[in-house]
């Protein structure tokens, strides 16, 4: 029965990044469209381009060499005003690529020697989510193994001492783990294994050393850029140096039992073939969502701050376009990694970038402002819909709230004029509205004798009437 799970179960790393990719690969453009759909309203024009970006990662492994080699990923720039689901369309991606997917905000960065991030903090980055990402999937793959091993060193611990027990396999594995072997005479050793197969012994305390943090000395290099990876260097060398002392502790048998499969599993999985992995997953699958980047937008006859934006734009032509990165797993080249950036470019122009940059970004996408239909589509059609999420919350104190549709239809009609009258800050506006129309509820739901609660129009015309009498409204803008 073992030998048939660990069979089953038992993928190799390579097939799992195949499986990864197939996986992947099912979705085409239109069912990656409507994946995005579930979650975001509009914004088709921004959907569709992203979608034949994700699709062409995989039409493009299907190239034989050398031409594969030679398709470069087509970038993305995503234009429009804040709170239209630019960042939610990367949230969203991030899920269905499966790849090692980064968000970061172009401001962190600034240009080589001046205090703040270096751009390729941002490849470093990436490579460390996909390093973790393949421990996790191998972890999968010899969790049974895992477990096995870590029940052996639990019931050696437990032997000595009678009065400390383990805790149960995961249910995953439960099932197909084997029956205990039974002798002339049930062993103390068999009877313990039962005990914590069934969990029967999860209130008790084992002792066991759990490593502790490195023993390293205070050693922080303020990083300038370039300066960040020779602070992870040292601080790598140093835990060498001084490696980590367990330290012995008093936990609960489920929770010794998972830190002792975790080091089992670390034993099982081989790490160099992890690190060569995660450096070509990275190369070949990995995706940045550059945010915020019209902020680095150097605006014509403006001075001061400006001063590193056009230095950090330079800096990143290099990384955009393919160059490689040194990481302390190893190179790794950033000639196929796609890059999404986004900004509201409220202030500056897609123009007032250096024009090498724009050219390292040829599809360009404008994303809408969001009317008051769509705010009500926002409220009740996704899968996460405000709405919904409220619903829930307020469940949890035994309350039925329910929203009548024209109380929804109000509360989209509300945020669209706040917007009108203020700052256009987009779906957030209707975090702003819509809490303000359960604040009272929320207030006073833990002592309400009321199991059903009914929100109509006129209910949230009286809770809102403070803020549209106000047109003074900045103290409202998220």
């Amino acid at each position: 029965m073992i030998a048939s799970f660990l069979l089953s179960h038992a993928v190799t790393i390579s097939e799992s990044t195949k499986t990864m990719m197939n996986s992947l690969n099912a979705l085409t453009p239109q069912e990656i469209v409507k994946e995005l759909d579930k979650y975001i309203i509009g914004q088709q024009n921004a959907k569709r381009s992203v979608a034949v970006a994700l699709r062409n990662r995989w039409r493009r492994q299907q190239v034989p060499l050398p031409l594969r080699d030679e398709i470069a990923p087509k970038n993305i720039i995503m234009i429009g005003p804040t709170g239209v689901g630019k960042t939610e369309i990367a949230r969203r991606l991030a899920s269905l690529a499966q790849s090692p997917f980064l968000k970061i905000e172009a401001t962190k960065f600034t240009e080589v020697g001046y205090v703040g991030r270096d751009v390729e903090s941002m490849i470093r980055d990436l490579t460390e989510l996909a390093v973790n990402m393949l421990k996790k999937e191998e972890r999968k793959t010899v969790e049974l193994k895992a477990w096995e091993m870590a029940e052996e060193r639990m019931l050696d611990l437990l032997l000595p001492a009678p009065a400390t027990f383990r805790g149960r396999p995961p249910e995953t594995a439960a099932e197909h783990l084997p029956e205990p072997v039974e002798s002339g005479r049930d062993s103390t050793r068999e009877k313990f294994r039962v005990m914590l197969r069934e969990g029967r012994m999860d209130e008790r305390e084992v002792e066991m050393k759990v490593a502790g943090s490195p023993a390293t000395p205070m050693i922080e290099v303020f990083s300038n850029a370039g300066m960040e990876e020779m602070e992870s260097s040292l601080r790598d060398a140093f835990s060498r140096i001084f490696p980590q002392k367990g330290k012995a502790r008093q936990l609960k048998v489920p929770e010794a039992m998972k830190i002792l499969q975790m080091e089992e599993a670390d034993k099982l999985i081989d790490n160099d073939k992890i690190l060569r992995l995660a450096i070509q997953r990275t190369e070949q699958s990995g995706i940045i969502f550059l945010d915020e980047i019209d902020k680095i937008a150097s605006r014509e006859g403006v001075h001061g701050p400006e001063v590193s934006r056009q230095g950090v734009q330079r800096d990143l032509l290099p990384i955009v376009e393919g160059t490689t990165v040194n990481t302390k797993y190893g190179m790794v080249h950033t000639d196929h990694i796609l890059f999404i950036a986004s900004g509201a470019f409220h202030v500056s122009k897609p123009s007032d970038l250096v024009p090498e940059l724009q050219g390292r970004f040829p599809i360009r996408v404008e994303l809408s402002a969001l009317c008051e239909e769509e705010f009500y589509q926002i409220l009740t059609e996704p899968q996460n819909a405000l709405i919904k999420q409220y619903v829930a919350l307020l469940a949890t104190e035994n309350i039925d709230l329910v929203f009548e549709d024209e109380a929804i239809r109000e509360i989209a009609r509300l945020a669209a004029e706040v917007n009108g009258k203020t700052e256009d800050i987009g779906a957030r506006r209707l975090h702003t509205v819509l809490e303000r129309v359960v604040e009272k509820l929320s207030f006073d739901a833990a002592h309400l004798k009321e199991e059903r609660f009914v929100i109509d129009a006129d209910y949230v015309r009286a809770q809102v009437a403070e803020i549209t009498k106000d047109e003074d409204l900045s103290r409202f803008v998220l």
